[in-house]
């Protein structure tokens, strides 16, 4: 990383950055170029291993694309603030992200679909639940990106 002095390395920290972030995009390989849709997201962390989940449509170009290449990039940020400064080259902006790279897999069974399901309504503060209604979840897309390569920096 350039900015050495951005980069956070502690996993809490890290941890802390990527729960206050609510969108993650996700760039997926199509052709010569590159897809990107932005996801609501969840995510587990077990024993330092990473597992962000995702929800969607069974159907469309973000599963064509995840069926033909089953690798993803990711990137989510937040903190955002513009710095002003009395001279132009003097404005900056604050700001923390956490980019990174995995495999990707549809989930097929029940019980870690809903464990995925859950750790996206946990993430934007729904809780624990358990009325998750059972044809709904059978229609529904569950994503799992398997993180093995991510950093993180801020700039606050």
């Amino acid at each position: 990383m350039r900015r050495a002095e951005r980069e956070v390395t502690q996993l809490g920290q890290m941890l802390e950055i990527m729960e206050r972030c609510d969108c993650c995009r996700l760039g997926l390989g199509d052709g010569d170029s590159v897809y990107i849709v932005p996801l609501n997201f969840g995510w587990k962390e077990t024993a330092g291993k990473i597992t962000l989940f995702f929800h969607g449509a069974e159907a469309g170009k973000k599963m064509e694309r995840l069926n033909a290449l089953p690798r993803a990039g990711f990137e989510m940020d937040t903190a955002h603030e513009l710095v002003e400064h009395t001279s132009a080259c003097g404005y900056t902006f604050r700001y923390q992200s956490i980019i990174g790279k995995g495999r990707v897999t549809l989930v097929e069974d029940s019980a870690e679909k809903l464990l995925g399901l859950q750790c996206i309504l946990t993430h934007y503060g729904g809780g624990e639940r358990q009325d998750f209604a059972e044809e709904m979840v059978k229609r529904t897309a569950v994503i799992k990106l398997e993180v093995e390569e991510w950093s993180c920096k801020s700039h606050v």
